[in-house]
């Protein structure tokens, strides 16, 4: 019920903004990517697919699989965080940077157990193969 105004210097800084994102999106009670989404023949976790085709197509079957309102959020998100990309030259922001400060927080790991390191580099995987294949995903 909060009333932002948007004309207000402090939104000007891009890293207030993107944190304020950021900080939504890690406070949904349930994430982007919901915690219970496996597409069968996928296995339990993408991180063990070998095959980056059929990996691809787990992800993607994975996205489409999603709540209307979750899948409809991401489209808008990474549409929006491939525009991001398109401009990396002038804003230093990679797929892989994107991936990196966006990761952890569109995909949380369904438990808190294993290795976290491990988590991050199949979380940036993921949101790098998103980027990079929006048109076939969405």
């Amino acid at each position: 019920d909060e009333q932002l105004n948007l004309d207000d210097g402090r939104w000007e800084d891009i890293h207030v903004v993107t944190g304020a994102l950021k900080l939504f999106l890690r406070e949904l009670p349930e994430g982007v990517v919901t915690a219970g989404a496996n597409i069968p023949p996928c296995p339990p976790s993408l991180a063990e697919i070998q095959d980056l085709s059929l990996r691809g197509r787990c992800i993607r079957d994975l996205v489409q699989s999603l709540p209307p309102a979750h899948h409809d959020t991401m489209k808008v998100l990474f549409r929006h965080l491939c525009r991001v990309v398109e401009h990396k030259e002038e804003n230093r922001m990679s797929v892989q940077s994107v991936a990196i400060v966006f990761g952890p927080t569109l995909l949380r790991p369904a438990s808190e157990e294993g290795n976290m390191a491990m988590h991050m580099v199949f979380q940036n995987q993921v949101v790098e193969h998103i980027l990079n294949h929006y048109g076939y995903i969405f």
